[in-house]
C-alpha cells in the first residue's frame, strides 16, 4: 500500500514557486494529487491539499464521484494524506 512516504514532489505546473505537487496514480484508475504552497487550502500544522483524481498519468481528471469526498480534502498533514491515499487505493 502506497503512502505519504512514496511520493514526489515537484514543481507545480500552474502555481509560481514556492507551490509543490505529488501525483500518485493506483492500479484500480485512480489516483491522488498532493499539493502544497502558497495557493493550496493549508497552513503551518497542516500543509497539504489533496485531490482526487481519475485516470492514469497520460490522461487524467479530478474526480468528485467517489465516496471520499466531493471536493478537494484541504488543511491535511503527511497522517491524514496517507489516510486519504488508502482509502483511494481501496476503491
Amino acid at each position: 500500500m502506497k503512502t505519504f512516504e512514496d511520493l514526489v514532489f515537484k514543481k507545480h505546473p500552474s502555481f509560481p514557486m514556492p507551490a509543490m505537487q505529488a501525483k500518485m496514480f493506483f492500479p484500480n484508475g485512480y489516483g491522488i494529487s498532493v499539493i502544497t504552497g502558497k495557493y493550496a487550502y493549508s497552513d503551518d500544522e497542516n500543509p497539504y491539499e489533496c485531490a482526487v483524481l481519475i485516470g492514469n498519468s497520460e490522461k487524467w481528471n479530478l474526480t468528485y464521484d467517489t465516496p471520499i469526498t466531493d471536493d478537494v480534502i484541504g488543511y491535511c498533514n503527511e497522517e491524514k494524506v496517507t489516510e486519504i491515499m488508502k482509502q483511494i487505493q481501496k476503491l
